[in-house]
């Protein structure tokens, strides 16, 4: 059971600090006193909290045998790879960087209550 509860917090975790991150991303495109390192430093940790929310899932399924829907482990993979495609394009659109991790950080936040609502 704390594997489980642990998921479950985790996940209020990953859907907060995606929102901050992504919020803090777009107001710092128009507001430039908004741009510290501390955005970068930030948006990583709530990015990592995707790749730990993954991992306390996949711990869950092959230690308890615990059975989820088919698209609750699709939408949480496919998380991880966005943060990767995120990851990816931010040389490509260096000025627009803070839009770029700011509806990133949004739509990380919206996987993250999608996968949610499937349970687990």
């Amino acid at each position: 059971m704390g594997v489980l509860r642990a998921h479950v917090s985790l996940a209020w975790v990953v859907i907060g600090s995606s929102a901050l991150a992504g919020c803090w991303a777009l107001a710092a495109h128009w507001v430039e006193s908004l741009r510290h390192r501390a955005l970068w430093w930030f948006t990583i940790a709530a990015q990592l909290t995707i790749v730990a929310q993954a991992v306390l899932g996949t711990i869950m399924i092959s230690s308890q045998g615990r059975e989820v829907d088919d698209f609750h482990t699709f939408y949480g993979f496919t998380s991880i790879v966005a943060v990767g495609i995120i990851y990816s394009y931010r040389q490509q659109v260096y000025e627009w960087r803070y839009l770029l991790y700011g509806f990133g950080g949004l739509f990380l936040m919206g996987m993250g209550i999608r996968t949610m609502t499937l349970g687990v």
